[in-house]
């Protein structure tokens, strides 16, 4: 595309649009966008908002429907819990959803960010909305910055940071309940602050970190901050589909005249009217071609068809494109990229659908006893201590057994065995006792069974320290 832009300056491609010469932040009031895709990305953005409030509270026989329990390492996606013995589950479900999100760059350029970023949503649908309710659209925030201090100004200002620390609180504390779950949340928030300090410190500093996100850093998270975006030059190619300038209808650019033939004074379809840069929300001017801060919101696309309707042109000019189809008029092709990086997200789901369905219900864990030797015990036996533990996946309580398979042998528990409750890891220890003749060597391998009644639904290989004699 620079190829047909020889004519535009390009040094714009050695800054970002935010900031000046000197390095100073350059301060953006975007135009209040609307129109067709707008609209769509208002409902997407409700849709959105929705689920992120309620999620939290959705529950599937007693667990929610998704927890992100770091501190405990546990982790609930839409109802299936992962334990630390499901790492590699849990690795490999995040895995694909990288490279799945990496395949829809690759197609669809940025459109992830445009329209169900968290960021972008709770900026644009969100605290954007809020500031143009108090201070007005782009002209009048403008103005109201540059005037001096007054009364009017000092209570605008006042009532737009109180909502932003508000509504920061509240989403920190939406955050904590995917970390900790609802009910730990509600004893934080109902009970004596001094019995929570940490629960509560995290709800402050986290409204601390959103305010200054959506107060202060805003399009600097998406244009300097956020890793996905700067790996869009990576994954970004001539046939992926962004939000683009269609410069060989537009060009030349020129001011629209009164009952001038624009085709006859060498002119295109863009009336350089800035528009579509005073509405972009990371600053940048897309006719310039693809740029890495363009977030895909599609705000530009609205703004120019509504001018477009105005002199009479059809829509279009800035549309969703890749460089390729504006460049030969074609449509999206299916590169050898593409097509690999589609193979490999198949072959990552299929493993993941098939581990999932494989998962055991119960997963046993069984270890010597550390520090501990052989003993003696009467008619020339000897005995091992083992502790175990067993980790029940299941919402049902497992009634559980231990037997010794292939071999004889004895197992005496320590007490009870424990209840295997559901969603929890239970633990207790055990004694193995050989018989002298069966020791052939000072480690003997044997299996254990675990057993729900006659069930065999577990099986754990460990070794038997005795002396050969």
């Amino acid at each position: 595309m620079e190829a047909e832009h020889k004519h535009i300056d390009q040094s714009f491609r050695d800054h970002i649009s935010t900031v000046d010469a000197e390095g100073k932040r350059i301060w953006l009031y975007p135009k209040k966008p609307k129109g067709f895709f707008t609209s769509i990305r208002n409902y997407v953005s409700y849709v959105f908002l929705t689920l992120f409030i309620v999620t939290p509270f959705i529950r599937i026989e007693g667990d929610p429907l998704i927890l992100l329990n770091v501190l405990e390492r546990k982790f609930i996606l839409f109802g299936i819990i992962f334990w630390p013995q499901d790492f590699h589950l849990f690795l490999l479900a995040m895995i694909s959803f990288v490279v799945f999100i990496v395949l829809f760059t690759m197609i669809y350029g940025r459109v992830f960010c445009g329209w169900v970023c968290p960021q972008t949503i709770f900026m644009e649908m969100v605290f954007r909305k809020i500031e143009y309710w108090i201070e007005g659209d782009y002209r009048s925030q403008i103005a109201l910055n540059n005037a001096s201090l007054t009364l009017n100004k000092l209570l605008k200002k006042l009532a737009k940071h109180a909502m932003f620390l508000l509504f920061s609180f509240c989403i920190s504390n939406l955050f904590l309940t995917y970390i900790i779950g609802t009910d730990e949340w509600q004893q934080i928030v109902s009970d004596n602050p001094l019995n929570h300090i940490g629960g509560f410190s995290s709800i402050l500093i986290f409204t601390g970190v959103f305010y200054g996100v959506y107060a202060r850093f805003r399009e600097q998270i998406c244009t300097t901050i956020c890793p996905y975006g700067r790996l869009q030059g990576v994954l970004l190619d001539k046939n992926s589909i962004n939000v683009a300038y269609d410069y060989i209808r537009g060009e030349r650019r020129g001011h629209l005249k009164r009952g001038e033939d624009r085709e006859i004074a060498g002119k295109g379809d863009c009336i350089d009217c800035h528009q579509c840069v005073h509405v972009c929300p990371t600053g940048i001017d897309i006719r310039n071609g693809v740029q890495m801060e363009c977030i895909n919101c599609t705000a530009c696309i609205d703004e120019c068809d509504s001018i477009m309707d105005k002199i009479g042109k059809p829509h279009g000019l800035i549309r969703y494109a890749s460089e390729e189809g504006i460049r030969n008029q074609i449509s999206f092709t299916w590169t050898r990229r593409v097509i690999a990086y589609t193979g490999i997200l198949l072959v990552l789901v299929a493993a993941f659908v098939t581990l999932l369905a494989t998962r055991p219900d119960v997963e046993t864990t069984v270890l010597r006893t550390p520090g501990m030797l052989y003993q003696q015990q009467e008619n020339e036996r000897y005995s091992n201590l083992y502790n175990f533990k067993i980790v029940n996946k299941t919402r049902d309580t497992v009634p559980i057994s231990f037997n010794i398979i292939g071999q004889a042998g004895e197992i005496k528990l320590i007490g009870q065995i424990p209840e295997i409750v559901p969603n929890a890891i239970s633990e207790g220890a055990f004694f193995i006792l050989l018989d002298q003749k069966d020791i052939h060597s000072i480690k003997t391998p044997f299996t254990i069974g675990v057993y729900k009644g006659t069930e065999l639904i577990d099986e754990v290989s460990t070794s038997f320290v005795g002396p050969v004699l």
